[in-house]
């Protein structure tokens, strides 16, 4: 027996349409030198209109890929909104990936065009002769300044292109489980691998952003999206928002903690989201620059484990709670979401808010051992997470990744626990769990230990070898400037706070400890940095 419901399909065509017509009082607000340049839902809607007509007017027909290396603002959201609704599929070039890599993912996804803001021509110049099948650039703004395209590829202003285009676009109806975007992972091993997402997952995905036990995005919010476009799709905020009519706050190129608390002053956000290392700046940037910034009812924070310190001092020093999640590129990229259950408060809930949260119904989750079999869902028993759902990708673009997958779910790489009522804690990447002595340390563990101290802003955690033990944790750390904390003191401070075999000997102090182009510790350079001799290792 079939149903009677019509079949309409989920597309973003849909959510364009809405956005602008029911929503067009909301606004997207991009920050710049001199200030918050608006454009409201409604403007946005008829700008992607003129941008479809254009790159129908360039030849773009079909499925053909348009890329965006861009920073977060209007014109970008106009590409993630236009270039899937004609029918083609955008491309979000990450910005801070290794030429090599760069020039890789550009011809494997056989971008046609791309469109690049004005700032970030001197990092795409130098590969444009390398780029085999990008026929068009388009430089948002009025002006191709510093821009030498190579022989037989068009170069155009965004503005001069759009201009005198209508307004309205006979936006195709699609198949939604059509391509609309796709996304390539960061390359922390290997290759990227190119993730491509349908019309109906990301409509499914912007569904659960904004329900109550996910990030819960409402209609009078007023989000600032520091999480790169480019990064698992802006975690699915532009789309999101243009679904529920929350207005959008971009900040650009302007990262910085201090152009951040300015934009926070200036347009007063009632949530956030990007990952830890951004918003442990801005509280080091706070305490020597106080600042107003409770108009943030929540900051969601992902990427990578928020370490506990960070989440208290949001809430006691500015009054901002701090929502942890996990998810990948892959998940598009919600996972879970740490809010506690219902009627769990005062100290009881921070037990939850640590974790990594808790599944919504339309992610499947289940913990696999070392001999392939599932393990129960106790809190207690741990496993490698596999992950399965309509918005969860089932294998990747143009390449043979069977490794990556077990009969239908995704292996994450991530190993934890997971409660019998659904919250997970992860204690570590497959890869960065330390074995030592037969037992295993979380190098996550210790890194939010370290971070509890005063003193430390950054705390990386490798394991290195050791002739005894077979592996030992090594600690990388940033001290506050001015600090004469030693190696020896933050040892003792570890020391009522992590089983005593595993206190770490090894001890560094960095600079910075470095980031991956989507901003997580890059424990790989780590360790390279560690066998070359790059680290003074104090040994206690």
């Amino acid at each position: 027996m079939l149903s009677t419901m019509q079949d309409a399909p989920l597309s973003i065509a849909q959510l364009l349409r809405h956005g602008a017509s029911v929503h067009g009082a909301s606004e997207v607000v991009t920050w710049t030198e001199s200030g918050p340049r608006r454009v409201s839902y409604a403007d946005v809607g008829k700008r992607c209109a003129q941008l479809a007509h254009a790159l129908r007017g360039l030849g773009v027909e079909g499925d053909e890929r348009v890329a965006t290396f861009m920073w977060n603002n209007s014109e970008h959201l106009e590409a993630y909104l236009a270039i899937p609704s004609m029918g083609a599929v955008l491309h979000t070039l990450n910005i801070r990936l290794f030429p090599e890599q760069l020039i890789h993912v550009a011809n494997h996804a056989e971008d046609r065009v791309i469109i690049v803001d004005p700032s970030l021509i001197p990092l795409l110049s130098p590969q444009l002769p390398s780029l085999t099948t990008v026929k068009h650039i388009i430089v948002t703004g009025s002006s191709t300044a510093g821009l030498e395209a190579p022989e037989g590829v068009q170069v155009h202003t965004y503005e001069g292109l759009i201009a005198d285009q209508p307004t309205e676009f006979d936006w195709p109806e699609v198949d939604e489980l059509s391509a609309a975007a796709m996304c390539y992972t960061s390359g922390t091993t290997g290759d990227p691998k190119g993730v491509v997402y349908s019309h109906r997952s990301i409509y499914l995905h912007s569904m659960q952003v904004c329900m109550s036990d996910g990030p819960n995005l409402a209609q009078g919010d007023r989000a600032l999206a520091v999480v790169p476009q480019f990064h698992a799709m802006s975690w699915g905020l532009p789309y999101a928002a243009f679904m529920i009519g929350a207005s959008l706050i971009m900040p650009d190129r302007f990262l910085q903690p201090a152009p951040l608390a300015a934009i926070i002053a200036s347009e007063k956000p009632t949530f956030a989201a990007a990952v830890p290392t951004i918003w442990q700046g801005l509280h080091l940037y706070l305490e020597q620059n106080p600042q107003d910034i409770s108009s943030m009812r929540e900051v969601l924070i992902g990427g990578s484990a928020v370490p506990p310190a960070l989440m208290h001092a949001f809430e006691a020093d500015h009054n901002v709670s701090v929502l942890h999640a996990w998810g990948m590129t892959e998940t598009s990229p919600l996972g879970s979401v740490a809010r506690p259950p219902a009627g769990v408060t005062g100290d009881a809930m921070w037990k939850y808010r640590y974790s990594q949260g808790r599944f919504p119904a339309s992610v499947q989750a289940r913990l696999i051992d070392d001999d392939g079999k599932v393990v129960a869902h106790d809190g207690v028993s741990v496993g490698e997470l596999e992950v399965r759902g309509p918005w969860i990708t089932g294998s990747y673009y143009g390449v043979d990744a069977e490794d990556k997958f077990n009969d239908g779910w995704l292996k994450t790489g991530d190993v934890g626990s997971i409660t019998a009522d659904g919250f997970l804690s992860l204690s570590d990447r497959s890869k960065d769990i330390i074995k030592s002595g037969g037992e295993w340390i979380s190098s996550v563990d210790l890194e939010n230990a370290v971070m509890g101290h005063p003193d430390v802003t950054e705390a990386a955690v490798i394991g290195v070898p050791d002739e005894k033990w077979d592996e030992r944790p090594l600690v990388a750390v940033v001290l506050r400037a001015g600090s004469e904390t030693t190696m020896s003191e933050l040892q003792q401070y570890l020391s009522d706070k992590v089983a005593k075999w595993q206190l770490p000997e090894n001890w560094a102090v960095v600079q910075e400890v470095p980031k991956t182009s989507v901003g997580k510790f890059d424990k790989k350079r780590l360790r390279a940095d560690y066998h070359e001799g790059g680290l003074e290792v104090t040994r206690l």
